[in-house]
């Protein structure tokens, strides 16, 4: 893999500073000015980066920052304004939950300069750190597992959290369990999974245990011509750090499919479970997993070889 240098910068905005990290001269404009948000929570839309100039001209969007020959500890000074709600302005717009901008098939959307992708899930392997909150055991396959919409309706309201839990979440569980640690990884803060996973009785559950959690640090940011800047799931911050793990043995459900982008072939697009209220009735999705998991656990040696788009249809006796 080509060397990728790691380009520092600091934002001034505000009356404050803001050093912006995980960015490399291989990255564009777009992706820097999505670090930027995730620092300040101005959008990407709304900043104006007044001296990041190329060719005479404010930096579009798909340049790369190497072409901008830019100083070690570069200060950008920036405009712009943070939304009104901060909280509506970081989460899944109300609107888009039957419609989810994803990629139609992901094996066919070209990654651009991989080289420097796969530079940032070192980073994730050297500086992310992972609490373990139950021993990894030997000679299991690994599941990871997406929270939104996968296990949990997060977006329905109801008086407990077992009305939004998807059915047959814990005997899903407790079934994986017998063949596969499991990680729970969700593009939302520590916090909160902690808290879900209280809600839903998945860390105190007697029939089965958690290996550890996934929060959105441990994702990396990825540039792609028609999708712009996107966060993916790379699976490959945890085979980094457990060489028992590789794409043999590991599956991922998420119920979207950008989310594997990196990895695409150890991926299961999981129909998304909404409006819990209406669909809690007659919901089995994870009930037909569950057979699906003990099925490939049993009789494949090497998950690289499976489609999982086909997961319904395999028959373990071909």
């Amino acid at each position: 893999m080509a060397d990728v240098n790691d380009v520092n910068i600091i934002v001034k905005w505000s009356g404050k500073e803001f050093p912006i990290g995980d960015i490399t001269e291989q990255d564009t404009v777009a992706l820097l000015k999505h670090e930027i948000f995730k620092k300040t929570q101005v959008r990407p839309e709304r900043q104006k980066l007044l001296n990041l100039k190329y060719k005479g001209k404010f930096a579009p969007d798909d340049v790369r920052l190497g072409l901008l020959e830019l100083k070690p500890n570069f200060k950008i000074m920036m405009v712009g304004s943070t939304e009104a709600d901060i909280e509506d302005a970081c989460c899944k717009p109300e609107g888009l939950d039957e419609v989810v901008d994803d990629f139609d098939d992901p094996e066919e959307v070209a990654v651009e300069n991989a080289s420097v992708y796969l530079a940032k899930v070192q980073k994730r392997v050297r500086d992310y750190t992972i609490t373990e909150l139950n021993p990894l055991r030997e000679g299991k396959k690994l599941l990871v597992l997406d929270i939104d919409y996968t296990l949990f309706d997060h977006r329905s309201s109801a008086e407990t959290g077992a009305e939004l839990m998807r059915p047959y979440l814990h005997e899903f569980l407790s079934s994986a369990y017998e063949d596969y640690d499991i990680v729970m990884w969700s593009a939302t803060g520590m916090k909160w999974i902690e808290e879900k996973m209280k809600l839903l009785g998945v860390s105190s559950n007697p029939g089965y245990k958690i290996a550890f959690y996934l929060d959105s640090s441990a994702m990396i940011s990825i540039y792609t011509n028609d999708r712009g800047v996107i966060d993916v799931k790379p699976l490959g911050v945890i085979w980094g750090k457990y060489s028992q793990f590789t794409p043999q043995n590991t599956i991922m459900f998420d119920d979207i499919r950008r989310n594997f982008l990196m990895n695409p072939k150890s991926g299961l697009r999981i129909k998304p479970f909404r409006q819990a209220h209406l669909n809690r009735s007659k919901d089995n999705e994870l009930l037909k997993l569950s057979k699906y998991l003990k099925d490939i656990a049993e009789h494949c040696d090497d998950f690289t070889k499976l489609n999982h788009r086909k997961w319904e249809s395999y028959n373990p006796k071909k």
